[in-house]
């Protein structure tokens, strides 16, 4: 006999069984309805990209495209990458279509990614990931706005203020340190990952200067005083004005991809059990330059499902199951089967979602299966049903019953 298969997933991603899924949906959905209330359209792609989107120099973090993707040769001998970030994909389809476009745009999506990386608390193979992104504002506004949509998400999701906390830099200061102490190209491109991951690097000041030798004194000294910039000032101030008081200046938030080129910001878990970054964001300008159009001004934040889904555990805010079955039919006798698939599907015709009894199962039975599944209607019909019209409606959860007519029926379960 040949050895049976695993029941095991792929390390790294996710089954979702419905209770699962459920509360999948739940982020999904809420994450769409706040990108939309301030206006932001979807937008979509496939998974599969050119591996040379991702190569392209500045399209992508260095460490991500050389360690972490997903790459493989097509039987056509090309290149192709899982993607896993959605910027890139996002500037190729603007540079595509630029002069049938109306800037200023905003768009979202909420597309799978996937990054080959050791699974762990709030970091798995593949997650979706909200991307919100404003494209063609080169003020302040443009990260006022996307830092207020990113508090209204956190807020949407049953979090009060003082659950979360923003914190923003600018990389235009650490940029005129570079420039002052000369670091520049690969060995530029090696601090700031190294910065990036300063909180989680044992030795880091040995790192640091590994790559910069004597100036990485000078350099964490500099940036130990760097304080603020204009815009950040400027930013704080219409935050503030907007009635967003927990963000502060942290000039120690870099965000580890090279593309960014002005205000950065990160959303961090204030919990001691799970106070760490949840998902940040910041000003590209540069990106559709790669596709030899002229750069164009860019803000966004991406935001992760499953450091989502860690903050409301953490917060006891996950949503409670229930299931998208409204109503469960039981048979009461076995000549009334066709009389309840009518009765099925005129009640679906209303709106209703409606499961009908397939098993020989006692009434009582079939009553407990739909209290499992968490429908919170169940109603019986035998021979007398089938005859008087007249059914017995009864809400599992509180045990009320509810004498009702076929056309009652939908309005005694919406109301």
């Amino acid at each position: 006999m040949s050895e049976k298969l695993s029941t095991e997933p792929y390390k790294g991603v996710r089954d979702f069984y419905p209770e699962e899924q459920f509360v999948h949906n739940y982020i999904r959905e809420t994450m769409a309805a706040v990108a939309e209330s301030f206006g932001y359209s979807e937008y979509s792609a496939s998974i599969l990209e050119p591996s040379e989107l991702y190569s392209s120099k500045g399209a992508a973090n260095e460490e991500i495209v050389n360690e972490q993707t997903y790459t493989f040769t097509d039987r056509g001998k090309r290149q192709v990458t899982l993607r896993p970030e959605m910027t890139p994909t996002v500037a190729r389809m603007l540079a595509a279509k630029r002069r049938e476009l109306a800037f200023p745009l905003r768009w979202y999506s909420v597309p799978n990614v996937f990054r080959y990386e050791r699974p762990q608390r709030g970091r798995l193979r593949e997650h979706w990931q909200l991307n919100c992104d404003i494209f063609g504002v080169t003020e302040v506004t443009a990260e006022a706005e996307i830092i207020s949509l990113a508090s209204a998400l956190m807020h949407a999701f049953g979090a009060t203020s003082e659950d979360f906390e923003i914190r923003i830099s600018d990389r235009a200061l650490l940029e005129s340190i570079f420039t002052e102490l000369s670091v520049t190209g690969d060995e530029k491109a090696t601090v700031m990952r190294l910065l990036d991951k300063r909180a989680k690097t044992e030795n880091f000041m040995n790192a640091l200067t590994e790559v910069l030798g004597e100036r990485a004194r000078e350099l964490d000294d500099r940036l130990s005083r760097a304080s603020s910039s204009t815009a950040l000032e400027s930013l704080l101030s219409t935050l503030n004005e907007r009635g967003i008081h927990n963000v502060s200046i942290d000039t120690s938030i870099v965000r580890g991809f090279d593309y960014y080129t002005g205000i950065v910001f990160e959303v961090f878990d204030t919990a001691s059990e799970n106070n760490r970054s949840l998902f940040g964001g910041g000003r590209y300008d540069n990106l559709t330059s790669l596709f030899d159009t002229e750069p164009l001004p860019a803000v966004g934040f991406g935001m992760g499902d499953v450091t989502v889904r860690d903050f409301l555990e953490t917060h006891n805010l996950l949503p409670e199951y229930s299931s998208s079955t409204d109503l469960y039919l039981c048979s009461a006798s076995d000549d009334v089967a066709e009389y309840i698939e009518e009765v099925a599907r005129e009640l679906r015709s209303e709106g209703l979602n409606v499961e009908v009894n397939l098993l020989d199962k006692k009434v009582g039975e079939q009553i407990k299966l739909a209290d499992k599944k968490k429908i919170p209607f169940v109603m019986c019909i035998g021979k007398d049903e089938a005859e008087s019209g007249t059914f017995s409606l009864k809400h599992l959860a509180s045990g009320e019953e509810k004498e009702v007519g076929l056309k009652e029926i939908a309005t005694a379960i919406f109301s």
